[in-house]
């Protein structure tokens, strides 16, 4: 089994706005993974406030911002196990909040050092 990374992206913060029940449903999803014992990390959220993350480049260059080059915000991220990355897009096709309010999620695979 391969370890990936499930990334959750918005175009606006201020357009995520689930309902109660909506978030009820992405628990239930969340538990459906683990209940297959292929979640291996259940994340954070990563809603970075402007003016609060910084990156730190070669030279000691230090800017403001994770990604001043994207324009989305990161919502926050899950680490699943699955035989290949197509199972673990399926994994990701299945979140019912990203169907319903939008956004989207990149699939990667986490590489681990031996």
């Amino acid at each position: 089994m391969k370890e990936f990374a499930l990334i959750f992206r918005l175009k606006d913060i201020a357009d995520f706005k689930p309902s109660p029940e909506q978030m009820q449903e992405r628990m239930n999803w969340l538990a459906s993974i683990a209940a297959q014992n292929k979640l291996v990390d259940k994340g954070n959220t990563l809603l970075p406030i402007p003016g609060s993350a910084k990156t730190v480049k070669p030279n000691n260059v230090v800017t403001d911002g994770p990604y001043t080059e994207i324009k989305e915000f990161i919502s926050g991220y899950i680490v699943v196990s699955a035989e290949n990355i197509d199972e673990a897009v399926e994994m990701a096709k299945a979140n019912p909040i990203f169907n319903q309010v939008g956004g989207n999620i990149e699939v990667r695979e986490v590489l681990r050092r031996e």
